[in-house]
């Protein structure tokens, strides 16, 4: 008996699902945006009311390396997007917490964000949106110039933690995978495209916890500490007469003028110049202080308010993942989005889905470059011969100005208002003209 097509898909897809696990350990949410993906996820309807929520898009893209492989794109600029999933709770206490998803950004962004956010708890999926707590939000972050890097925020206690290292993003149009890998033993890694770019504690690289020791606040400087650096030379004394010597002089070359008249120009008296002895003001010299001890600081003293989180790493509620952004020009694509605790298994999902196509995907975004700057040459040279032309049109009508003015200027027993031309031809006449017409008259 044959299987009905829906059934065969399921059992496909059930064997696939078991043999991940078999080999891969757990993989809690897995999306590739195939057909039925609209059931898996729910459009917020946050930002509904002001008409400033965007619709999403299911598209492979302008550009791709196979056309069956969809996301879901930004279709507006100047909008609010929130898209929410769910899946069964776990919690990743004394597991390995791997996130990973591929973005691109086809509309060359400049200022905006490519991340998700993983949440726990009750979510009210219709609405959420920009002030919707989270657990974990991962993924870049490209403003202008200063701001292209990767996001890694960790919310523990209510407070959302941003690692304090500097992990560049990719600021291409192509798609690219980021990771994050959250260990038990504190342990962190972040890749893009497979490739690890930051590694770490979560303890060190987060200031999630208190620093354990600080410096003691009733600790005070001793009264002999000595924390100049350098003093004064004792041995070094202003020379005698030092303060008697002039900035100025008078310029011994100097000579009175021969056509000076003391009479009629006062009193000559010699310029000055500037005194080569004089030094400035005495400044007496310094010396390495024997006594230095250094700056003074209070000493360190253990900080109360420190307590050790051994599941630092860990998050009690995982149930939710989101994407919330606020686009101001639209065109980012997401896609292959995975929650796992293997490694191994997203590296290899990477390679099946972001690495099997990204080479077509790059040969077809080069042939999209070229056709649309060879559009943008053909309209520029368009708009160039419009420019032409319009130049030899104002060029031609020039002329014609000339032609009729000389014309009016040799007819001596013509008068101008007798000479039918456009309004655009109007001569202008001259003095001859107006001297002529004023001899008529008489």
């Amino acid at each position: 008996m044959a299987i009905p097509r829906r059934l065969a898909a399921a059992v496909v897809a059930v064997v696939a699902l078991a043999s991940v696990a078999a080999v891969a350990g757990e993989v809690f949410f897995q999306e590739k945006f195939d057909d039925g993906w609209e059931d898996r996820w729910v459009k917020s309807e946050w930002k509904k009311e002001d008409k400033t929520a965007g619709e999403w898009n299911h598209t492979s893209g302008k550009w791709y390396g196979d056309a069956d492989d969809k996301g879901i794109q930004t279709s507006e600029d100047y909008r609010f997007y929130a898209i929410s999933a769910k899946y069964p709770e776990f919690r990743n206490k004394d597991k390995t917490l791997v996130l990973q998803f591929s973005v691109k950004h086809e509309q060359k962004l400049d200022c905006g964000g490519g991340y998700v956010k993983l949440l726990g708890g009750d979510v009210d999926q219709k609405k959420f949106g920009g002030e919707t707590p989270y657990s974990i939000m991962f993924g870049p972050d490209i403003c202008g110039y200063a701001t292209k890097k990767v996001h890694a925020i960790l919310t523990k206690n209510g407070k959302n933690h941003l690692i304090k290292k500097d992990v560049p993003c990719e600021t291409d149009q192509l798609t690219h995978v980021y990771t994050l890998i959250l260990r038990p033993d504190a342990k962190y890694s972040i890749l893009i495209d497979n490739t690890e770019k930051q590694t770490g504690s979560i303890y060190d690289d987060w200031d999630i916890l208190p620093p354990k020791k600080k410096r003691d606040p009733e600790a005070k400087k001793p009264e002999d500490w000595d924390d100049k650096e350098y003093i004064p030379d004792p041995e070094d004394e202003k020379p005698e007469g030092y303060d008697d010597i002039p900035k100025e002089i008078t310029d011994p070359d100097a000579t009175k003028p021969e056509d000076w008249d003391d009479e009629e120009d006062g009193e000559w008296t010699a310029p000055t110049i500037p005194n080569p002895e004089y030094k400035g003001p005495w400044k007496q010299k310094t010396l390495k202080n024997p006594n230095y001890k250094g700056k003074w600081k209070a000493p360190l003293i253990p900080n109360p308010d420190y307590k050790d989180d051994p599941y630092i790493y860990a998050f009690d509620s995982l149930n939710h993942i989101g994407i919330e952004l606020w686009q101001v020009k639209s065109g980012t694509l997401f896609d292959n989005i995975l929650i796992t605790d293997d490694p191994e298994y997203a590296k290899k999902f990477a390679e099946e889905t972001w690495a099997k196509h990204k080479d077509a995907e790059k040969t077809a975004f080069d042939e999209a470059e070229k056709k649309r700057l060879e559009e943008e040459s053909a309209n520029s040279k368009i708009d160039d011969s419009d420019d032409d032309a319009s130049d030899d049109e104002d060029e031609a009508d020039d002329d014609k100005a000339d032609v009729v003015a000389e014309q009016t200027k040799d007819s001596g027993d013509v008068k101008p208002q007798d000479i039918k031309v456009s309004a655009d031809e109007k001569p202008k006449s001259s003095k001859d003209d107006s001297s002529d017409a004023k001899k008529d008259e008489l």
